[in-house]
């Protein structure tokens, strides 16, 4: 009777190494099948918008490259926030996935006091897709030719330069707290319902100023009615060569870039994130799809899951106190 009570803690280990053994060999089996059927990917934005426009470029060679339909579904609504929740809910197993975006992983966190999701700890990174720095443009009328220049009609009238976004709590609004912040000075917000409301009053010199990315604002640079005067960003933007970088113009260290990453509900089989990170860098190598970015304003930024991860966590830290600094709060 000894003998078998002391075999019964050497079967026990045998025993969960077999049930572990197992797991691992049916998520390897998972894996090797994967994918079987369609994979839809949550975009929690409206469809017609950037967001959409890049989610079903990389959907349509997703679907080439796995041989399986990949189907974007839109599901907007609450800054993201909507779409964010329901797909870090959705079963971890390689056939949902998410379009974050520096709104809801970067901003919605600290804005929304219970966005439903936390972006560290809900998702498994796949790959950032793309890059879209913020332009500081302001309307011809105003006497500010260069950055230093706006600083120091800012500085000059407190209060007195308006900046217009998309709304509240936006990447727009964002972005130019951080100007504020960055530079010393004193801009009024003003927040419309969208973003074209804010570019139409820009242009017709309702307001002064705004901190936007370049697709929404090329035609009315191109046309003069507005005047780039920076690029937040550490390098020239591809498509306006002579227009300097923040650090160029005056004032260093004022960065802002909007990106776009592909993610996945948490627990997903390694393996798999493997397989699609290797076919989105595929896919922002053709040139079909960088001409498509290119052509929204947007530059391919591939990453491994590591480095988006690391990438998403210091975007996170980065937005959070400037919203936390903006007031902005939505409830």
């Amino acid at each position: 009777m000894s003998n078998r009570i002391a075999s019964l803690p050497r079967f026990a280990e045998l025993a969960v190494a077999f049930c572990v053994s197992g797991i691992l060999w049916q998520g390897e089996l998972l894996a090797q099948a994967w994918p079987a059927k369609t994979i839809r990917v949550i975009v929690p934005f409206t469809p017609g918008g950037p967001t959409d426009a890049v989610a079903r470029v990389m959907a349509q060679h997703l679907t080439a490259a796995l041989g399986q339909q990949v189907a974007v579904e839109n599901r907007p609504g609450a800054g993201g926030t909507i779409g964010a929740a329901g797909a870090a809910k959705s079963p971890a197993d390689g056939y949902t996935l998410f379009f974050a975006t520096t709104s809801t992983f970067s901003i919605a966190p600290t804005l929304y006091s219970n966005p439903g999701f936390d972006p560290l700890k809900s998702f498994a990174p796949i790959s950032q897709l793309v890059t879209a720095p913020f332009l500081v443009v302001v309307h011809p009328a105003v006497p500010a030719r260069t950055l230093q220049e706006l600083t120091r009609l800012a500085r000059a009238k407190p209060g007195e330069l308006n900046f217009g976004s998309g709304g509240s709590g936006t990447p727009l609004h964002i972005a130019g707290e951080m100007f504020k912040t960055a530079a010393g000075v004193n801009l009024v917000h003003v927040p419309y319902k969208g973003v074209a409301g804010a570019v139409v009053d820009l242009y017709t010199g309702r307001l002064q100023v705004m901190f936007e990315q370049l697709f929404p604002l090329q035609q009315h640079i191109r046309s003069g009615r507005l005047r780039p005067l920076a690029v937040a960003a550490a390098r020239r933007h591809p498509q306006l060569p002579d227009l300097p970088t923040s650090a160029e113009a005056g004032l260093p260290g004022y960065e802002v870039t909007a990106w776009f990453g592909l993610a996945a509900p948490a627990g997903i089989a390694v393996d798999i994130v493997r397989r699609l990170n290797a076919e989105v860098l595929k896919a922002l190598q053709t040139r079909e799809v960088r001409d498509a970015f290119s052509n929204q304003g947007l530059a391919p930024a591939g990453s491994s899951p590591e480095e988006f991860a690391a990438f998403i966590a210091a975007e996170a830290d980065k937005w959070s106190r400037a919203v936390k600094s903006s007031g902005a709060k939505v409830d």
